[in-house]
């Protein structure tokens, strides 16, 4: 098992894409904001549902978001 690429830059770099602030992301993904900053500071690692969530954003994204979906998830296409 290969270790996953670090999830604090996934979250940032999502973020940052999609224009929002930490607390808009954690509106949007149901989370509080300080789990959302946890997660860009590498505090804490979003969970499982979260990381479903993360995916189905960076797919509504297109190509905008195609390079994180094959960094962080390269066995979901």
């Amino acid at each position: 098992m290969s270790a996953r690429p670090d999830l604090s830059l996934l979250v940032r770099e999502l973020r940052e894409r999609l224009g929002l602030t930490q607390e808009k992301l954690a509106a949007k993904l149901g989370v509080t904001f300080p789990t959302v900053n946890r997660w860009e500071n590498g505090r804490a690692e979003p969970s499982p549902l979260a990381l479903q969530q993360i995916k189905e954003l960076l797919k509504g994204m297109r190509r905008a978001g195609a390079d994180l979906r094959r960094k962080f998830f390269p066995d979901n296409r």
